[in-house]
């Protein structure tokens, strides 16, 4: 039986990720790890707005001040579509 470290791994560019900066269309990178957020947008607490103005970029200091529930962080993991490629890590911009 395969163990979940030995699936391959999905890299996207930050390219590939500010493409997708729309309300058909939400991504964004928390922590290298690439997100769709597409269908939480109407669920999202905050407001479909605040996740809207993160997409396409780097997520992760708005994330972290926010000071998110062990769940949420949990529900996040439901949404992972894969990493920023390695060759991206350090140009990652804010949004």
């Amino acid at each position: 039986m395969a163990q979940e470290s030995d699936k391959a791994v999905k890299y996207y560019t930050v390219e590939e990720i500010q493409k997708h900066n729309h309300s058909k269309s939400t991504w964004l990178i928390l922590h290298c790890k690439a997100y769709n957020l597409t269908k939480f947008l109407e669920e999202h607490p905050g407001g479909e707005e605040f996740l809207r103005k993160q997409a396409g970029g780097d997520a992760a200091e708005n994330f972290e001040d926010v000071g998110h529930s062990t769940d949420v962080r949990e529900l996040s993991k439901t949404f992972i579509i894969g990493e920023l490629h390695p060759d991206y890590r350090s140009k990652i911009t804010k949004p």
